[in-house]
């Protein structure tokens, strides 16, 4: 919850700011007890990060974190209508991310979840 906090009081207006904060709200859901808390906490993390989507549409970075938040919510949260189109736009944008560390990230978290064919996994390995 620090973090978070930490992360609220930044005077960063950035997209990938906001996205990182929302991503951090819906896992911190998992965390907090009362049911309410949990729903309200999730839904400011879904609003963030939707928001520094609809400002940086065209970034792979906050479109992996809509993906891997998505990927992972119970599906009665009703937050899960962009996994196949995030995948889609991560893997055709794969090829020009410049960070190593992210691809590692995307690459891992493919693996891991297990939502890759063959093909797309030669495709970003």
């Amino acid at each position: 919850m620090e973090t978070i906090t930490v992360l609220k009081k930044l005077k960063d207006n950035s997209a990938i700011h906001l996205g990182y904060l929302g991503g951090l709200q819906t896992i911190w859901a998992n965390h907090v007890m009362s049911p309410f808390t949990k729903l309200e906490t999730f839904k400011a993390g879904k609003k963030n990060i939707e928001l520094a989507i609809k400002s940086e549409p065209e970034n792979v970075e906050l479109r992996f974190i809509r993906l891997s938040v998505q990927k992972n919510a119970p599906s009665f949260l009703g937050y899960r209508s962009n996994i196949e189109s995030d995948k889609n736009f991560i893997l055709k944008n794969f090829k020009n991310i410049n960070s190593e560390k992210l691809k590692i990230l995307i690459y891992n978290f493919f693996k891991n979840v297990n939502m890759l064919t063959k093909e797309e996994y030669n495709f970003i390995s």
